[in-house]
């Protein structure tokens, strides 16, 4: 495989803390690497030097392969907002476009409007100023996509996407040929394309090839070696010690470089490696008392500009719930979480009708996707001043006196979830928090919300994250439609993968029937059809419209909030076996009215 890229000897630091110091590394050819790190560890700071657009500290060298195309993918894409969809992709791509002749020219332009229409962005004609953060992300990925590039730089590439755009980039990614460097917090995204992850860790660059988990496997065995390694070193350090503590003549004897090499070996002896990690049962044992009643909702319905975001919504939230909300950008999931938090009124703008009551002992912390304005001169301390929670979500000592201006966009994010967490709230809403949080930071927030004392709803399009902490899911399907599901996301989209399978099928059976020289369906199935199968196939003209009422009356009965947590998990368990009982005897109904 060609070597696309070579580093060597390239630092970067912000004042007195070093990102990364004197590092190298190589990509070759076909290669698909993640790059993971905490917060404020120099990832974004890594692409940006690698793209051109900042410098190394130390000089060094950054070598790509001669006459490869490189496309950079920055997690803030510069746009014009007078300019169509279609002339900011044109014009922003002129750099390389303008080397093209009229037939290659003509083939990016049907490149470009081909991805516009897979991402639901027709063929570019909006204004870039009308668009949402998801949808300015897609325009951006787009002219990414189309330019065909070798090499692809992409910082944080999911972020703002909806889950139908992320599997559609991650298909994309996982049948191509190109190169990729990328910063990702996904980590069903980065198990599906990547084929190497890379760390930067104390300033260093650590290589592994493999899946999330592997990296995990292999991270922990390199800290076991590196800390067993000090023990020997500090063994070696108490002989060395008891020579320095010797007689000043004895020692006054001895040569400079042992004394010189004394205090090397002391550093290495301290320097033991410590993962860092938090301890969330101190803050999951505190918790704000939640009456029975939570939210509840009665034939709410919202509209905006001549647009339904919700239709007669009906829903009694419980205590201890854990809702996760999912559906396209722009279907309405953050005006929904405005509306129950009271945070709309008519002064704003829009309908709202129906009812929505909230509990007395209720305590909302809701997180805002849109994060909130601090006092940037302020230091984190002065922020949130409770130096053991600072310590638990990874503020360090040193960093307490850091003004809130200095820190990157994941560790504001990261603080800003702390001032949330601090309230001990009994609801928490969380809009999508996975965005600009590392993974370390991700894995920390789940182990506490695993264990959190509340009732909890999530928007967000981290699947790794949905699967992991709900229990159903609320789908915004578009013009007010809201269903309820009851599994994770990973088995949502399983169901939806066998419906769209069901559908084709018997779209096909009833192209193949309405053929004018095929035979009549009736009389095929009189003539192919045994009497066994002929019975079975009534049978089942029966039994799928009972289940699909049994299945109907329970979907209610979850929706309606007066069950018990022993009638809910019954009702859940039903639920389940009659969703596998109408997959199984709709896809037999397909194969005899096939015969």
């Amino acid at each position: 495989m060609a070597s696309y890229l070579q580093i060597e000897n390239i630092s970067k630091s912000y004042g007195p803390k070093i990102l990364f110091e004197h590092i190298g590394f190589n990509v070759n050819e076909g290669d698909k690497i993640a790059l993971i790190a905490p917060n404020g560890t120099g990832k974004t700071s890594l692409l940006r030097i690698l793209a051109g657009k900042d410098k190394s500290d130390s000089g060094g060298k950054i070598l790509f392969l001669k006459d490869i195309r490189i496309a950079f993918l920055e997690q803030d894409y510069s746009f014009d907002p007078e300019k169509t969809i279609f002339r900011q992709i044109m014009d922003s791509s002129v750099e390389w476009t303008k080397n093209l002749d009229s037939e290659h020219l003509f083939a990016y332009e049907r490149r470009v409007v081909q991805i516009l229409t897979d991402f639901s962005l027709g063929e570019g004609e909006r204004l870039m100023g009308d668009l949402s953060g998801g949808e300015v992300k897609r325009v951006a990925i787009t002219e990414m996509l189309a330019s065909e590039a070798d090499f692809f730089i992409m910082d944080e590439p999911t972020n703002h996407l909806d889950v139908d755009a992320i599997e559609y980039l991650e298909n994309i990614l996982k049948r191509s040929r190109c190169t990729l460097l990328m910063v990702t917090h996904d980590r069903y995204f980065l198990d599906r394309v990547c084929n190497i992850v890379m760390e930067i860790d104390h300033g260093a660059v650590y290589t592994y090839k493999g899946d999330y988990e592997n990296y995990l496997e292999k991270r922990t065995e390199r800290i076991d070696l590196y800390n067993a390694e000090t023990d020997k070193v500090r063994n070696v350090l108490r002989r060395e010690l008891e020579w320095m503590h010797s007689t000043p003549c004895a020692r006054s004897g001895k040569a400079k470089y042992r004394k010189n090499a004394f205090y090397a070996l002391k550093d290495r002896a301290e320097d033991t490696y410590t993962v860092k990690s938090v301890d969330m049962s101190e803050m999951t044992r505190k918790g704000t008392y939640l009456g029975n009643k939570v939210i509840d909702c009665k034939d709410v319905s919202f509209y905006w500009g001549g647009k339904c975001y919700l239709d007669r919504f009906s829903y009694k939230f419980q205590r201890y719930e854990r809702v996760g909300i999912v559906g396209k950008n722009a279907s309405g999931k953050t005006t929904f979480l405005n509306l129950l938090t009271g945070g709309w009124d008519p002064s704003m703008g829009g309908e709202l009708t129906g009812t929505i009551e909230r509990g007395d002992s209720l305590i909302v912390g809701y997180y805002h996707q849109s994060g909130i304005q601090f006092k940037e001169d302020q230091t984190v301390l002065e922020t949130v001043n409770d130096t053991h929670l600072l310590s638990m979500f990874l503020f360090s000592h040193d960093m307490l006196n850091t003004p809130v201006a200095r820190l990157s966009g994941g560790e504001k994010r990261r603080l800003y979830l702390l001032t949330i967490l601090k309230q001990e709230p009994n609801l928490l809403i969380l809009d999508e928090p996975t965005n600009d949080l590392d993974i370390v930071t991700l894995n920390i927030l789940e182990e506490y919300l695993m264990e959190y004392k509340g009732s909890l709803i999530i928007v967000s399009h981290d699947r790794h994250f949905l699967d992991r902490l709900v229990d159903h899911l609320f789908v915004f399907c578009g013009d007010g439609v809201v269903k309820d599901f009851i599994g994770g996301y990973s088995e949502y989209r399983e169901y939806i993968k066998e419906v769209d399978a069901a559908k084709k099928a018997s779209q096909k059976a009833i192209e193949k029937a309405s053929k004018p020289d095929s035979v009549p369906l009736e009389k095929e199935k009189k003539k192919k059809l045994s009497w066994k199968e002929a019975r079975e196939l009534e049978a089942l003209d029966k039994e799928i419209p009972e289940l699909e009422n049994e299945k109907a009356s329970i979907e209610e009965k979850l929706s309606s909030g007066t069950l018990s947590s022993d009638e809910i998990i019954k009702a859940s368990n039903r639920y389940s076996e009659i969703k596998a009982l109408l997959d199984e005897k709709e896809l037999r109904w397909l194969e005899l009215s096939e015969i």
